[in-house]
């Protein structure tokens, strides 16, 4: 996003300013920050447990389609003066291969700021924060303590990246790990750097994502929140970002292997030949998030 100056002099990108060692966070159902050591386990321990789950997780939502609705305000004072919104489906093609498919797109109203291409991709890569074992190089992790989350107890860390190399994005917050299965339910930070240079300057809003258990196993990403004020040269933006993640539905392949007119048990080869038969695409079973007491409950949703 970036500011719409009325002014001649440059255009520029939105998003936030201060980078900040810890990110926000949203006191609804949660206890104060225990900092006293895991018992039974090293943070170190722990780390490695959820960065693995985390790599995991990341190649189960490959498989899985869903909906994201995006919404980008501005706001002078409590009144909406601007908004972009965009509806879309991710989904497979009949290669099995994922598409986006936009299915709602109003002409955005935005004036004093403008979406760029940076804030799409943190939008869909870093706002659903994904921290795996081949990124835990890239930051510096520390143990802040235990915090319960709804029914959830969780381990919190801090986390930044260590260094910042051209070209490439990042989180800088907090995260909240579910000490039961060892998986991010909760995010809260920004993504990293802020541009500021001759002519532009592209800025992004601290944000929450929420996650919850989808087919009684991962925690995906359902709701991110951000509501900051970015300070442009020249003036402040109050900016709310809205995005939700819904119609998490599972994708699979189905295979049928037959021999001499006779369909083979799964997995079971023709004896002495290649497999022949015909195989389609089809959806598998999905479920939604599960009822309370097995997720945390965002804050009410405009």
């Amino acid at each position: 996003m970036k500011p719409r100056w009325y002014f001649a002099f440059f255009l520029a990108c939105l998003c936030l300013a201060t980078l900040l060692p810890s990110a926000l966070a949203d006191d609804r159902g949660e206890s104060p920050l225990d900092p006293a050591p895991p018992k039974g386990i090293t943070p170190e321990e722990i780390i490695k447990r959820f960065a693995a789950k985390e790599k995991e997780f990341a190649e189960a939502r490959n498989e899985y389609a869903y909906e994201q609705d995006v919404k980008v305000q501005t706001l002078d004072g409590d009144t909406v003066d601007g908004e972009y919104r965009e509806v879309f489906d991710v989904t497979f093609d009949d290669k099995g291969r994922k598409i986006r498919q936009v299915v709602f797109a109003p002409q955005s109203s935005l004036e004093r700021i403008q979406m760029t291409q940076q804030d799409m991709n943190d939008i869909e890569n870093l706002l659903p924060f994904v921290l795996t074992s081949d990124e835990i190089p890239e930051y510096n992790i520390i143990y802040a303590g235990q915090q319960q989350e709804d029914e959830l107890h969780t381990y919190v860390f801090d986390i930044a990246p260590k260094q910042i190399e051209k070209n490439k994005r990042y989180f800088q917050g907090r995260v909240w790990v579910d000490d039961h299965d060892f998986q991010i339910v909760k995010t809260s930070g920004k993504t990293v750097p802020d541009i500021r240079k001759k002519g532009q300057e592209n800025l992004f809003p601290k944000f929450t994502t929420w996650r919850e258990q989808v087919d009684g196993r991962y925690w995906f990403p359902t709701y991110t929140r951000a509501d900051d004020t970015l300070h442009f040269t020249g003036n402040d933006v109050r900016v709310r970002e809205i995005v939700k993640y819904s119609k998490y539905k599972r994708f699979g392949s189905k295979v049928k292997i037959t021999y001499e007119g006779q369909e083979l048990p799964q997995g079971q080869q023709p004896p002495g030949q290649q497999p022949q038969g015909q195989q389609g695409q089809g959806g598998g079973s999905g479920t939604q998030p599960p009822p309370s007491g097995t997720q945390q409950q965002p804050p009410p949703k405009p």
